[in-house]
């Protein structure tokens, strides 16, 4: 799709040195794509709620300790 849209040229150069883009289009499509991903991960975070029950670094620590 065809979209004309007005970036400021230090994020954009900043968006192209961070993805390792060869071209602006490039960068925004990975910028976009790595933006809607990580809103699906967060969508899906929370849904997926917490767990009370995890180690904690003590506990972790004294397992590794007994082994």
């Amino acid at each position: 799709m065809k979209t004309t849209i007005d970036l400021p040229e230090k994020e954009l150069t900043e968006a192209i040195r961070h993805t390792g883009a060869t071209t602006k289009t490039e960068a925004v499509s990975m910028a976009v794509a790595d933006y809607n991903r990580r809103q699906r991960l967060t969508r899906l975070a929370a849904r997926m709620g917490t767990y009370q029950d995890m180690f904690t670094r003590k506990d972790l620590s004294q397992l590794r300790a007994k082994d």
